[in-house]
C-alpha cells in the first residue's frame, strides 16, 4: 500500500452529515490530496492519519503524521499549505510529534490537534504562528471530535476511554469506556477515531477489537454496531477498524484498515 493516500480516518464532519437518499457512489475515486509518492514536499504526504473537511472554506485539513505537521489543501489544489508544525519534529510549543487528528474550532479560529507522541492536545490559532496553547497534558490521545455545543471529546488509548471536556473545564468526564482494556462492551482495546451525533451518542472505532461501539448519553456500556469483515485474501490476518462517521439517517461508515476499504 502507498502511504501517501488518506488511509486511516474517514474524516471529521459535524452533525448533521447529510447525504441525499438517492446519492449514487462513483465506482472510481479522485485523489484530492497527495498521490505523489510519500515524502515531505508540499504535494506529498507521509502517514496521513486523518482529515477534517471545511465546507465553508472549500478545504481539507490533514494530519500528516510522519511529517509532524497539519496541512491544508484547497479543493482542486495541487499543493498543500502547512498550517501547523512548520518547525519539524519536536516537543517545543511550536512543534508537533506525529499528530494523529486535528479538528477546526471556528468559534476561536483555531485548530485543536492531538499531538500524540508529545502526549498533549494543543490549540493552534490559524492567524498566528506564535500563540499556541497546550489544552490538555499527559494524555495518550488519538481521536478528537466536537459536539454542537462546542464540547471536546478525546479518545485515550492508554486509559481505554473517551472523555468529554466542556468549555472551561480542567478535568474531563468519561463518557465511554474507563473500565480497563478488554473486549467486553464496557471496555476498549484501543479506541481510535470517534463521532458524536446530535443526541450526544458517541461512536468509537475500537482498533484491536475490530468493531465500532455506540455509547448512548449516560450509558454504562456500549452497543456493537459494526464489526470488521474477515479478509477474503488473508482470513488469518487480524482485522482492524480505525475510523467512523454517521450520516443523518443513521448509516455508519467505517474505514476497514485490514481490507483497505470503507464500508457502510
Amino acid at each position: 500500500m502507498n502511504w501517501n493516500f488518506l488511509y486511516y480516518s474517514i474524516g471529521q464532519l459535524l452533525p448533521p452529515f447529510v447525504i441525499d437518499i438517492n446519492t449514487k457512489w462513483k465506482e472510481l475515486a479522485t485523489t484530492v490530496a497527495g498521490g505523489n509518492i510519500e515524502g515531505d514536499g508540499l504535494n506529498q504526504l507521509r502517514f496521513p492519519y486523518s482529515i477534517y473537511i471545511d465546507d465553508d472554506d472549500q478545504s481539507i485539513y490533514i494530519s500528516d503524521g510522519s511529517n509532524h505537521r497539519i496541512v491544508k489543501w484547497k479543493f482542486d489544489a495541487t499543493n498543500g499549505e502547512v498550517v501547523a508544525g512548520r518547525n519539524g519534529k519536536g516537543n517545543k510549543i511550536d512543534q508537533l510529534n506525529e499528530p494523529t487528528d486535528a479538528i477546526l474550532d471556528k468559534e476561536n479560529n483555531s485548530l485543536i490537534i492531538c499531538d500524540s507522541k508529545n502526549r498533549r492536545i494543543v490549540r493552534w490559532y490559524r492567524d498566528s504562528d506564535t500563540n499556541q496553547q497546550i489544552m490538555i497534558s499527559d494524555i495518550s490521545c488519538w481521536g478528537l471530535t466536537m459536539d454542537n455545543n462546542g464540547d471536546l471529546y478525546v479518545s485515550d488509548t492508554e486509559k481505554y476511554d473517551v472523555k468529554r471536556w466542556k468549555k472551561g473545564e480542567t478535568h474531563g468526564t468519561i463518557v465511554a469506556g474507563g473500565n480497563g482494556g478488554g473486549n467486553s462492551v464496557n471496555q476498549f482495546s484501543s479506541p481510535r477515531f470517534l463521532f458524536v451525533d446530535q443526541d450526544y451518542s458517541v461512536y468509537v472505532a475500537d482498533f484491536f477489537n475490530a468493531w465500532v461501539v455506540k455509547w448512548m448519553k449516560g450509558a454504562k456500556e456500549g452497543i456493537v454496531v459494526a464489526r470488521a469483515q474477515v479478509s477474503q485474501s488473508n482470513p488469518n490476518y487480524p482485522n482492524r477498524l480505525s475510523g467512523v462517521i454517521v450520516d443523518h439517517m443513521g448509516n455508519i461508515y467505517v474505514s476497514d484498515t485490514t481490507n483497505c476499504k470503507v464500508t457502510r
